[in-house]
């Protein structure tokens, strides 16, 4: 076997002028230059585009992670506001009854926990008995109860949920084995 390579006939090649026309080689060798400089200017206007496409893709995926949190600071602001006034309400008035204060504390977590929900933000509140579930419970210590061994006794801080994933598990006791 020879280690000379062995060439198609260019007559063979498709997209290749043929010589039995009878073309001067100078012409055929014009008209491979003029395709050769189509194809290429092809290949850098598709690569051109290539690289806008993935530029554009990360300034969308760079201004979603900036302003990602945008919806939730805005919902966030009228609670802040709340408290801001209480504090106003209270310098104002630093004889101000107790249940009108405690009044307002109240109005300020129903907000809050409105715009809590609205973003998907949920509370994890298991009830005495449930089983206790270390995806989102934590528990903080066993104790001797009369109800099912591993069940939530009582929480001591509620856990959170966002879109499924626990943000904070909740703190719990759990009934231990008798």
């Amino acid at each position: 076997m020879s280690d000379t390579p062995v060439y198609p006939d260019p007559a063979d090649v498709p997209g290749t002028p043929s010589n039995d026309a009878g073309l001067p080689l100078e012409q055929q060798l014009a008209e491979l230059q003029a395709r050769h400089a189509e194809v290429s200017d092809a290949y850098l206007r598709a690569k051109a585009e290539t690289e806008n496409a993935r530029r554009r893709a990360d300034e969308e995926v760079s201004k979603a992670r900036k302003f990602a949190v945008e919806s939730f600071a805005d919902s966030l602001l009228p609670v802040k506001d709340s408290l801001e006034a209480a504090i106003a309400t209270h310098v104002a008035q630093p004889d101000a009854p107790a249940a009108t204060v405690l009044e307002g504390v109240h109005a300020t977590l129903r907000q809050l926990s409105a715009a809590l929900e609205r973003n998907k933000v949920l509370e994890i509140n298991p009830a005495a008995g449930t089983r206790f579930d270390p995806h989102q419970h934590q528990a903080i210590s066993m104790i001797p109860a009369d109800q099912e061994p591993n069940t939530v006794v009582g929480v001591l801080q509620k856990g959170y949920l966002i879109a499924d994933r626990v943000l904070r598990p909740a703190l719990v006791t759990v009934a231990a084995p008798k």
